[in-house]
C-alpha cells in the first residue's frame, strides 16, 4: 500500500473560475497510473466522502489516459473571495486526497 501523495507526481488544487476547484493527480509512469486507475480508490464516494460534498456536486472526475492523469472539479461551497472564503486561489484543497491508500 502506498498513499496518493507518494505515488503522485503532481497533486495539486486550484480555481476552476469562481464557482468550482479542479483538482489534477498527475504521474510520470504508465504503470503507476494504470495502478492508482485500476485501485478504483478515486471516485465519485471517495470524493463526496472526503470534501463532505453530494454527487451532484461533483462537475468532472475524469481519467486521461493520453496525459497519465486525473481531473477532478468539483463546486465549491462559496465563491472564490467571498466573504468567509479561507482560500482565495483553492490552492490548499488538494491535501483530503494527499493519504487515499493505493493497493
Amino acid at each position: 500500500m502506498a498513499a496518493l501523495f507518494e505515488l503522485a507526481k503532481v497533486l495539486r488544487s486550484k480555481n476552476a473560475g469562481p464557482f468550482e476547484l479542479t483538482f489534477d493527480i498527475l504521474f510520470d509512469s504508465k504503470e503507476v497510473y494504470e495502478r492508482v486507475k485500476s485501485s478504483g480508490k478515486i471516485n465519485e464516494q471517495t470524493i463526496c466522502e472526503l470534501y463532505n460534498l453530494t454527487a451532484e456536486q461533483i462537475d468532472h472526475l475524469v481519467f486521461y489516459d493520453q496525459a497519465l492523469g486525473i481531473k477532478i472539479t468539483i463546486l465549491r461551497d462559496i465563491s472564490s473571495g467571498t466573504v468567509g472564503d479561507r482560500d482565495v486561489y483553492g490552492a490548499q484543497q488538494h491535501a483530503p486526497l494527499m493519504n487515499i491508500l493505493i493497493d
